[in-house]
């Protein structure tokens, strides 16, 4: 405190905002800056547990969050918590100036303070730091809820989440292990040759999957523009580049609604092989959750809603016509008798839905739910993979597959489409189902088109969901349980 007292009033009780700022005036009229600066910390909290044999007795200095306060007399007990946990401090008014025992009393719970002193236990055991100096790094404005005894609500939590991770380790904790999965996750990229890259965010043309995109405006350019709903086709451009092994890790905007499983802004991780097909995709697709979850949990045993799954490879592949009633009559048929065979499967499509969409509503209604282990749906039809290359032994099917695990599809690959004229084609019929209403089908890119003319060598395409796939690691029900900032209705 060089030297310097503080006031000897306490703010009167009862209006808890009030009685705060209160304090801070008091603070500054008596010079003392409650919102301090830098502060050399040594060690932190569940370091100084961990390693209490070798510290004890030495002089540590450590910052972070009052969480709890506990005044007896002339001593006077604290919990301080970092990012690593939580230690108790331990305050004498023999240790420490009359005025700076007496300005510790003044502090409230969410207060950040600097503390330095003797790592010791106390008499009951409690491995604490002796303080023998503190300062006050910033003066919490507004109480932590409910005393600090943690946010129960769930759109609370997720509304002021910055306060979720303080008052529920477990959140931090969950975060921290998004952050490894998303680690391990690239080191396993990295260590295959794959090269990370950066792609526009704004797009001209949104294109590269089934889905409605935000627009916005650039000013100085006077140009309508979206926010990417996909990574692909800019990294494709890069397969055309020579770059033969590219990934991005990258959020993406789709304008659709919110659910469990569903927010409008996601992180996608997109690679691309040169030279390698869907098949090549499904082992880069099992290396990759391996090594995530590995780094998360341990091994590749997790539970998820209760479900317990071993994501080990190989996981088993399932033929979408072989999935569902009559598969091969529903894709073969005309769009009357699909919908009808779907009708009668209790599965409600639109009149005149065609029999890809068709077969693929069933398989997201009767099939995808039950598929809880690992496996690879595959045998999708050509008009529902509009970027996919035909399977040579069918050309009604493309060469592709949907990663579903817990009844969530966690990614989707195929050998991707090099042929400039198909591709052309491919987009013209996606024009004529925009027409028809679908509002989500894809936009043809003229300059991707280009790009593919200049030649782009076989390759496979791998995307992932992030979210989902940290939803499944951490056991987390909802999307917005792993994402820090999701998006929500305003309130009032």
């Amino acid at each position: 405190w060089g030297g310097r007292g503080v006031g000897t009033e306490i703010p009167p009780e009862g209006d808890e905002l009030a009685a705060r700022r209160a304090k801070l005036a008091d603070w500054r009229q008596l010079g003392v800056d409650p919102f301090g600066g830098r502060f050399e910390v040594s060690h932190r909290a569940q370091e100084l547990a961990d390693r209490f044999d070798e510290l004890q007795g030495q002089d540590v200095r450590l910052a972070g969050r009052i969480m709890a306060l506990r005044r007896q007399g002339r001593v006077s007990f604290a919990d301080v918590q970092d990012r690593s946990g939580r230690i108790q401090l331990f305050v004498r008014a023999t240790a420490l100036d009359e005025r700076v025992y007496g300005a510790f009393g003044r502090l409230d719970l969410g207060d950040i303070v600097g503390v330095w002193g003797r790592l010791m236990r106390t008499r009951v055991g409690e491995i604490s730091v002796d303080v023998g100096g503190w300062t006050l790094l910033s003066k919490a404005m507004r109480p932590l809820p409910d005393k600090w005894h943690g946010l129960r609500d769930a759109d609370a939590r997720q509304r002021r989440r910055y306060l979720d991770l303080v008052a529920n380790p477990g959140v931090r904790d969950l975060f921290v292990r998004r952050s490894l999965m998303l680690r391990a996750m690239r080191a396993h990229l990295d260590g295959r040759g794959f090269l990370e890259v950066e792609t526009p965010v704004l797009h001209a043309v949104a294109s590269g999957a089934a889905a409605r995109p935000f627009a916005t405006h650039h000013n100085a350019l006077d140009l309508d523009l979206h926010l990417r709903i996909a990574l692909e086709l800019h990294l494709k451009r890069l397969l055309v580049g020579g770059m033969e092994r590219v990934y991005e890790i990258g959020r993406v905007f789709r304008n659709e609604g919110i659910s469990t499983r569903h927010n409008p802004e996601f992180t996608m991780l997109e690679a691309y092989q040169a030279y390698a097909d869907y098949q090549d995709m499904m082992d880069l697709t099992e290396g990759l959750v391996v090594a995530a979850a590995v780094a998360v949990a341990g091994d590749t045993h997790v539970t998820w809603q209760g479900h317990p799954l071993d994501l080990a490879p190989p996981w088993p592949r399932l033929s979408m016509v072989d999935a569902v009633p009559r598969g091969l009559d529903v894709l073969g048929g005309t769009s009357r008798e699909a919908c009808q065979l779907a009708h009668e499967a209790g599965v409600d499509v639109a009149a005149g839905t065609s029999p890809a969409h068709v077969l693929e509503a069933m398989v997201e209604s009767l099939v995808q739910p039950g598929l809880i282990q690992p496996t690879f749906l595959v045998g999708h039809p050509v008009d529902i993979s509009p970027l996919a290359r035909r399977r040579r032994d069918d050309p009604r099917l493309v060469e592709r597959f949907e990663a579903i695990v817990g009844g969530l599809e966690l990614a989707n690959a195929f050998s991707e489409l090099n042929d400039p004229d198909e591709q052309r084609a491919r987009f013209a019929q996606q024009a004529q189902e925009r027409e028809r209403g679908d509002e989500e089908a894809q936009v043809l890119d003229e300059d991707f088109l280009r790009a593919l003319e200049h030649g782009m060598p076989p390759a496979g395409g791998l995307g992932v969901g992030m979210d989902r796939l940290a939803m499944i690691l951490t056991g987390s029900p909802s999307i917005r349980d792993v994402v820090l900032f999701p998006l929500l209705r305003p309130e009032g």
